[in-house]
C-alpha cells in the first residue's frame, strides 16, 4: 500500500469525516491520496490559517479529532496561528504537512534551507504542538499516527504535527512492517486516587456559606456537560462560566450567573468576589477572568482548582486551598456521587437568591442602549439577535471588540445552543473559518458575528462558503474600523487615533459590494427600527446570506475593568467589584 494512502485510511478509522487542506506540491502524494479516498470528504479553503481555524472548531463541534493537510514551506507557516490557538484552547487536532524529499532536507548542513520550499516546521511549532515529528522512515508511519493521536486525546488534549517527505509520502509500506505506539500507562491521568482530596471538597462545601462553582472548557468533553448539569441541579449553587465554555448551562437557568472577568455583566463579578468558597473545573483562570491582581480575586474565598495539567495549577500567585489534578469529568462524576444527599448551609439559598437579584438588578442591556440614535448601538443588536435565534443553532461570535465583548455579555444562550468562541489567542480572521468547520461538523444553521475589520483577515473564506452552499449567516459589526483599538486609543491616548480606523490610514472596503461579488445574498440594518426584521430575513435565507449591520463606532465597551497607564508606562488595573460606569458607593 502507498504510505499517503495508508494514513487517510488511518484517519477514516478514527470516525473523522472532513479533512481541511490547501494543495500543494510539497504534499501531492497526500492530496492524491485524499481525493482519492472516497470515505473523507477533503474541504478546500482558500488559506492554511483558515484550514487550521476550521479544523480547531470542528474538533470542539463534533468531539474528535479536527485534521488539516497543508504544503511546505509557506503552508505550514501560514498554518501557525490556528495551532496556536488549539495549542492554547487544549484541542484535540492532527495537522500534516509536505515536505521536501529527505535527500533534500537541510539536517546536518548548517544551512537555511536545502531543498524546494524547505522550512523547518518541526522546530517552529514543538512548542505549541503535544507531538511534532518529521517522517524520515515510512515503516513508523503507524507509530507515529498512534503517538500523534494519543497525545493529541489524553490527558490534557492539544494539536499534534506529522511532517511527511514526498518521497515517504509516495513510498509502499505492508501492514505486517509496521510497528504501532503503545502509551506508558503510568502517565495517564488519575482514576480515582484523589478520593481523599474530593472528600475534602465536599467538607468544605458543607462549611460554605457562599459558594461558587467556576466551569470552564475542560468539562465539555465526553459526557462531561450532562454530568455537570446533574451537579449543579444536585447542589443548585451559583454557576460562573468561562467565555469558551458558556454552552455548559443556559442563560435563564437559575443557577447561571454569567461570565466573570475585567469585561463582565456587574451581577457575575458580584457572585465572584463575594464568594466564600470558589471551585474551579477545568479552567485556567486566566487574567481576562480573575484580573491581573491576584490578591483581589475573590479575597475572601477558599480556593479549590481541579485541573488536569499539573503545571496549571502551580501556577497562581494566590493561596490555594486544594489542588486536584484530574480530569473534569471524572472529578465531577465522583465528586457528584459524594454530594447526593448532603445538607449545605441554609444560608446559601439565600446566597443563590442574592446573586439572582444581582443578575435583576444590573442587566447588560440598558434602555438608553434601545434608543434609537440613526446607527445601531452594538448592545441593542446583540441582545435583539439572541431572541430570534433557534435551540439548534451553532454561534461563532469573532475574536475581537464588539464582535466578543458585547457578544457574550449580551448573548441569552439556550440548552442546546452550542456556541464556540477563541478565548486565549484571540486571533483577527477567527470568525468566518471558524464558522465552516463548526457548520461542516454539525451539519446545521450556523450564526457567525464577525467585525468589519476582522472580517478581512480571511474574507477569501466567504468564496468557500458561497462554493459548499453553507447554511452560514454571517452578521458584520459595521463600525468602520477595529472597535477595540479605538476604544483604547480614545481612553488611554487622547482620541489619537492610529491605524484604527477610516481617518487613520485603515481602510475598509464596501463590504456588501465585496459580499455580493462573492456571490452572497446580503442585508444591510441601518436603523433600530428594521433590526428585528431584517435580522429574521437573514437567518430564512435559503443557503448562506450576510447582513451588515451599521454599527455605532462611539459605543464604549461596559461594565468593564479600567485600567489607567502608569507613569512607566504599564498598565494598572482597577478591582474586579469596581466597574466602569462607576456605581454609587452605596450600590457596591
Amino acid at each position: 500500500m502507498k504510505l499517503s494512502d495508508y494514513v487517510w485510511k488511518y484517519v477514516e478509522e478514527l470516525g473523522v469525516k472532513h479533512v481541511f487542506m490547501f494543495p500543494g506540491g510539497g504534499a501531492m502524494h497526500l492530496v492524491d491520496s485524499l481525493g482519492r479516498n472516497g470515505k473523507l470528504e477533503y474541504v478546500t479553503l482558500l488559506h492554511e490559517q483558515a484550514c487550521a481555524m476550521a479544523a480547531e472548531t470542528y474538533s470542539r463541534i463534533a468531539y474528535n479529532l479536527g485534521v488539516a493537510l497543508v504544503t511546505t514551506g509557506p503552508g505550514g507557516t501560514n498554518t501557525v496561528t490556528g495551532v496556536a490557538a488549539a495549542w492554547l484552547e487544549s484541542t484535540p487536532m492532527l495537522i500534516i504537512s509536505g515536505q521536501a524529499k529527505t535527500s533534500d532536507l537541510k539536517d546536518g548542513y548548517g544551512v537555511r534551507q536545502r531543498g524546494n520550499q524547505e522550512i523547518g516546521i518541526v522546530d517552529i511549532v514543538s512548542s505549541i504542538t503535544k507531538y511534532a515529528v518529521t517522517v524520515k522512515e515510512p515503516n513508523k508511519i503507524k507509530y507515529h499516527l498512534d503517538k500523534a493521536v494519543y497525545e493529541a486525546q489524553n490527558g490534557r488534549p492539544g494539536p499534534v504535527w506529522l511532517d511527511i517527505p514526498l518521497d515517504v509520502q509516495g513510498a509502499d509500506i505492508k501492514d505486517e512492517d509496521l510497528v504501532g505506539y503503545e502509551p506508558n500507562k503510568t502517565q495517564e491521568i488519575s482514576d480515582g486516587s484523589n478520593i481523599e482530596d474530593i472528600c475534602k471538597v465536599v467538607s468544605l462545601l458543607k462549611q460554605a456559606k457562599k459558594p461558587v462553582i467556576i466551569a470552564g472548557q475542560g468539562i465539555e468533553r465526553g459526557n462531561g456537560k450532562e454530568l455537570f448539569r446533574q451537579l449543579v441541579e444536585t447542589l443548585r449553587i451559583p454557576v460562573l462560566c468561562s467565555w469558551i465554555a458558556v454552552e455548559l448551562l443556559e442563560y435563564n437557568h437559575e443557577c447561571n450567573l454569567g461570565k466573570p472577568g475585567m469585561v463582565a455583566p456587574r451581577y457575575s463579578n458580584f457572585t465572584m468576589q463575594d464568594a466564600d468558597l470558589i471551585i474551579a473545573i477545568g479552567t485556567r483562570l486566566d487574567p481576562a477572568m480573575i484580573g491581573y491582581n491576584p490578591e483581589d480575586f475573590a479575597p475572601n474565598a477558599k480556593k479549590i482548582i481541579v485541573d488536569v495539567d499539573r503545571n496549571e495549577l502551580n501556577k497562581f500567585q494566590f493561596p490555594i486551598e486544594i489542588k486536584i489534578e484530574m480530569d473534569a469529568t471524572l472529578f465531577i462524576e465522583q465528586f457528584l456521587n459524594k454530594v447526593k444527599g448532603i445538607e449545605l448551609q441554609p444560608e446559601v439559598h439565600d446566597w443563590l437568591k442574592q446573586c439572582q437579584k444581582w443578575k435583576q438588578e444590573y442587566p447588560v442591556v440598558l434602555d438608553e442602549f434601545r434608543e434609537d440614535r440613526g446607527a445601531v448601538n452594538p448592545y441593542f443588536f446583540i441582545d435583539t439577535l439572541s431572541e430570534e435565534l433557534s435551540e439548534d443553532d451553532v454561534v461563532i461570535p469573532g475574536s475581537s471588540g464588539a464582535g466578543i465583548d458585547v457578544f457574550w455579555m449580551c448573548i441569552k444562550n439556550r440548552r442546546n445552543q452550542r456556541m464556540l468562541a477563541t478565548g486565549s489567542l484571540g486571533s483577527m480572521g477567527y470568525g468566518i473559518p471558524a464558522a465552516i468547520g463548526a457548520c461542516l461538523a454539525a451539519g446545521k444553521r450556523t450564526i457567525c458575528v464577525e467585525g468589519d475589520g476582522s472580517l478581512q483577515l480571511n474574507i477569501q473564506e466567504l468564496a468557500s462558503i458561497v462554493g459548499m452552499h453553507l447554511p452560514i449567516k454571517i452578521f458584520i459589526n459595521g463600525n468602520g474600523g477595529y472597535l477595540s483599538i479605538m476604544n483604547m486609543q480614545r481612553t488611554h491616548f487622547g482620541g489619537n487615533f492610529v491605524g484604527a480606523n477610516g481617518t487613520s490610514h485603515l481602510y475598509i472596503p464596501d463590504i456588501i459590494a465585496v459580499a455580493k461579488a462573492y456571490g452572497l445574498t446580503t442585508f444591510e440594518i441601518k436603523n433600530h427600527n428594521e433590526t428585528e426584521k431584517i435580522i429574521k430575513q437573514t437567518l430564512d435565507t435559503e443557503g448562506p446570506a450576510l447582513c451588515y449591520v451599521h454599527m455605532r463606532g462611539d459605543v464604549p465597551i461596559q461594565p468593564k475593568v479600567m485600567s489607567r497607564v502608569a507613569e512607566n508606562g504599564s498598565m494598572v488595573s482597577g478591582t474586579l467589584r469596581d466597574l466602569w460606569p462607576f456605581l454609587e458607593m452605596e450600590e457596591k
